[in-house]
C-alpha cells in the first residue's frame, strides 16, 4: 500500500507542475495550445481523484477542478472552431473568434478558479501522507480496483442499451480511458480495449463538434456556410461510431 501511495503522491505534484507550467504559457500568450494542455491535466486530475472519493480533500479538490472545467470549456469550444474555420478557408470568422483569446487566457491564468485549484493541490499530498498516517487508507488498492471495475460495467450496460445516448457514452468512455491512464497497474481492461475506447472517443468527438458547431449556427449568421458540409460530416461521424462502438462492445464485453 505504501507504494501505491507514493505513486499517488507523485503522480499530484507531476500534476501540480504541469498547471503551472500551462498557467505560466497562458499568462505570457505564448502559444495556443497551453488552453487545451491545462484541460488536459484538469481531466487527468480529475480522473486520478475519481476513485478517491471519500478521503479527506478529495472532495473539495474535486470541486476546484470541475470549476477550471466548466470556465474553460466554452473557450476551448471556441479554439477547435476557429481552428476548423481556419482550415476551411472560412478565415474572417475565424480570426474575429481567435481575436477574443489572448485576453481569455490570461484571464484564465490570473483568474480565481485556477489559484484556487493551485492552492488546494499544493496541500492535497499533506492530506495523502495524514490519511496515511492515521491509517485511513488500508484497502486503498480494492477501493480503486472496485471502482474501476464499476465504471466499466456502466460502460458496458451503456454500450448494449439500444437506445444509448451518444453524449452519455462519449463521457463514460473518457472515464474509463483516463481512469486506465491513471491507474494503469490497477485498471485490468482488455487487451485491445485502450486503443477501441481511443478509437471510439475520436469518432464520438468528430460527431460532438458537428452536433454542438450546428447548434451554434442557429444563433451565429457567420457559420451558416459551414451548416451543410456539417451536417453531412456529423452523418458520417454517427455511422464512423457506431461501427467504431461495435468492435468496442464485441472485442471487450462480448
Amino acid at each position: 500500500m505504501a507504494a501505491l501511495v507514493d505513486q499517488l503522491v507523485a503522480q499530484v505534484i507531476g500534476l501540480e507542475v504541469g498547471l503551472l507550467s500551462c498557467q505560466a504559457r497562458l499568462a505570457a500568450v505564448t502559444d495556443d495550445e497551453a488552453l487545451h494542455d491545462l484541460r488536459t491535466t484538469v481531466r487527468r486530475l480529475r480522473s486520478l481523484l475519481r476513485p478517491l472519493r471519500g478521503l479527506p480533500g478529495v472532495e473539495q479538490l474535486e470541486q476546484a477542478a470541475s470549476a477550471v472545467g466548466q470556465l474553460t470549456t466554452p473557450f476551448r469550444d471556441r479554439e477547435v472552431l476557429a481552428a476548423y474555420l481556419h482550415q476551411h478557408g472560412h478565415h474572417e470568422a475565424a480570426e474575429r473568434r481567435m481575436r477574443q483569446q489572448p485576453a481569455t487566457y490570461r484571464s484564465v491564468a490570473q483568474g480565481p478558479e485556477l489559484a484556487q485549484l493551485l492552492l488546494i493541490l499544493e496541500a492535497f499530498p499533506r492530506f495523502i501522507r495524514a490519511s496515511q498516517r492515521q491509517k485511513l487508507l488500508k484497502g486503498l488498492r480494492t477501493r480503486i480496483e472496485k471502482r474501476l471495475a464499476k465504471q466499466w460495467k456502466k460502460l458496458g450496460e451503456a454500450l448494449h442499451d439500444p437506445n444509448h445516448d451518444r453524449h452519455r457514452l462519449r463521457l463514460l468512455i473518457k472515464r474509463v480511458r483516463y481512469a486506465a491512464e491513471a491507474y494503469p497497474e490497477l485498471d485490468k481492461l482488455p487487451p485491445k480495449a485502450v486503443s477501441r475506447l481511443k478509437a471510439a472517443q475520436g469518432a464520438l468527438g468528430d460527431w460532438h463538434d458537428c452536433w454542438q458547431w450546428l447548434a451554434q449556427a442557429g444563433h451565429e449568421p457567420d457559420l451558416q456556410p459551414c451548416v451543410s458540409g456539417w451536417h453531412r460530416t456529423m452523418a458520417e461521424a454517427e455511422g464512423q461510431a457506431d461501427r467504431v462502438l461495435d468492435k468496442l462492445s464485441a472485442d471487450c464485453f462480448a
